[in-house]
């Protein structure tokens, strides 16, 4: 295949012009350039830097409807969502601009020397943080702005002085394109080298393995199915050099609802359940697909409306052909399981669309069979009825790694929500209280990673402004005369406003 086209998502039909299917040749071009601009682009000044994220903002926004109008046919996405994931897109680069300014991301730290320190002096050592090198982005079907071609890995990258290389989601190929293209005018405007950014775009996966692969591509930012990103991860620990893949995979994201929320507020916690697991076609990594709760009333009521509202929902249109027909089967494989019990269906779907559904079983049942802790990609849920509060923990310390864990408790839950908290800390990257899991703010305190297979590596995140440190390492310099110390590490630079460690006392 040389030239692929666009699927508009709501009829899975070929849509607008072709594409240009990239190849090895391709890859190792782009990596080359790349690898030529990254001793260039790192040792721009934070103020070079930063200007550059937000002339990518700028032009991001500027593109106007037809980036939004391209991706609502690419991905079946409403245009409210879409508008408000580009002000996410562009958001996101400002706040990484405003991170490089500030500077705190190169963990500047001083220990001058103390030469008549008995038994033996301490010589001058410093440290900065640098960027890792060329970083392969790969772009993500569910979020075809915000996570895909100029989403928070990308930004995350650039931000660390990191030249990145995208693989473009071929499920939006036009949306990449007119991404990738505003991206390339920021890099121009800028006065940076042409490889500081590169683009590739095709269906095989071929091509994905070549970028890491490629011996230039120093880490891996991935959002995307376990399956993909344990690949990519054998492929980059298969290499002469291995390379960090920091992959977002798989997440159910339990919600744990205590006996007193349920008590006071269990129906209302049931039609606000339905809005969380339904929106977007339920095709958000953080989706509630798991229910705790122990039996009683207010969790009969909790499932009654639950059940009604979900029952009404409509159908919606799903991101692709093949993102349907895998949620319809893992409803399939939910309704044939001899110990669960369906409790609802949506309206009834059609073509590319995906009906939500709910089920439930016992906390002894799921414990049981670890299948029922997979992941289904769509807006389909397990309540777990769980006879104590013993039970509750039991199927807490069972489950794998999550991206979040939410708990909806009244105060005189807090007592056991305490109880719960070391085990929901160990599994997950984000614990909510009386909130739903499906809305991920980009802020500094933000997590959006946690134990496997949520993500590859625990110790990161994906959303935020801690991002930035997966694309960087740390580099000390031991008695080096201050003509060959980098700048930022020089005495003279005390005063240009980021903050260091000076023998121990932070200092600005």
């Amino acid at each position: 295949m040389t030239e692929f086209r666009s699927i508009e998502a709501a009829t899975g039909q070929p849509h607008g012009p072709s594409f240009a299917v990239h190849g090895p040749d391709d890859v190792a071009a782009a990596c080359a350039a790349a690898s030529a601009a990254f001793d260039v682009y790192r040792t721009t000044d934070r103020e070079t830097r930063a200007a550059f994220l937000e002339r990518i903002a700028d032009e991001i926004v500027a593109i106007g409807d037809e980036l939004i109008e391209a991706a609502m046919r690419e991905s079946g996405l409403p245009r409210p969502r879409l508008e408000g994931e580009r002000g996410r897109t562009a958001g996101q680069l400002r706040l990484f601009a405003g991170v490089v300014r500030k500077g705190a991301w190169q963990q500047l730290r001083i220990d001058p020397a103390l030469p008549e320190r008995q038994p033996l002096p301490r010589p001058d050592i410093r440290l900065r943080m640098i960027p890792l090198g060329p970083v392969a982005v790969f772009g993500a079907s569910n979020f075809p702005l915000a996570f895909s071609t100029a989403g928070g890995d990308t930004a995350s990258a650039l931000a660390a002085g990191c030249p990145v290389v995208v693989k473009g989601h071929p499920a939006h190929p036009q949306t990449g394109a007119l991404v990738a293209d505003a991206i390339a005018r920021a890099v121009a405007a800028s006065g940076l080298p042409q490889g500081v950014f590169g683009h590739l775009v095709g269906p095989s996966n071929e091509l994905g393995a070549a970028l890491v692969q490629d011996p230039r591509i120093a880490a891996v930012g991935f959002t995307g199915s376990r399956a993909g990103g344990l690949a990519l991860s054998r492929l980059a620990q298969a290499r002469e050099v291995p390379i960090p893949v920091y992959a977002e995979m798989s997440s159910i994201n339990p919600v744990v609802l205590l006996p007193e929320a349920l008590a006071s507020r269990g129906a209302a916690l049931g039609t606000a359940f339905v809005g969380s697991l339904t929106m977007g076609a339920g095709q958000f990594c953080t989706n509630p697909g798991l229910v705790l709760a122990i039996e009683g009333a207010g969790l009969d009521e909790f499932i009654a409306n639950a059940v009604a509202a979900l029952e009404a929902a409509a159908p919606q249109t799903m991101l692709t052909t093949g993102i349907c027909k895998a949620y319809a089967e893992g409803v399939t494989a939910l309704e044939g399981n001899g110990k669960i019990e369906t409790l609802a269906k949506g309206l009834p779907a059609a073509g590319t669309q995906g009906a939500a559904a709910l089920f439930r079983t016992t906390a002894g049942a799921f414990l049981a069979d670890k299948a029922m802790g997979h992941e289904v990609f769509g807006a389909a849920s397990l309540v777990v009825v769980c006879k104590d509060e013993e039970e509750v923990l039991s199927v807490l310390k069972g489950l794998e790694g999550q991206l979040t864990a939410t708990l909806h408790l009244d105060a005189a839950d807090e007592a056991l929500a305490g109880r719960l908290l070391p085990t929901l800390e160990t599994k997950a990257g984000r614990i909510l209280a009386n909130g739903w899991p499906t809305g991920v703010e980009v802020c500094h305190a933000m997590v959006h990673g946690g134990p496997f297979p949520a993500t590859s590596d625990a110790r990161t995140t994906s959303v935020g402004s801690l991002a930035i440190d997966r694309f960087l390492r740390p580099v000390s310099y031991q008695n080096l005369a201050t003509g060959l110390l980098p700048a930022e590490l020089r005495d003279d630079a005390l005063g240009d406003g980021a903050p260091r460690l000076v023998d121990g006392v932070l200092t600005v």
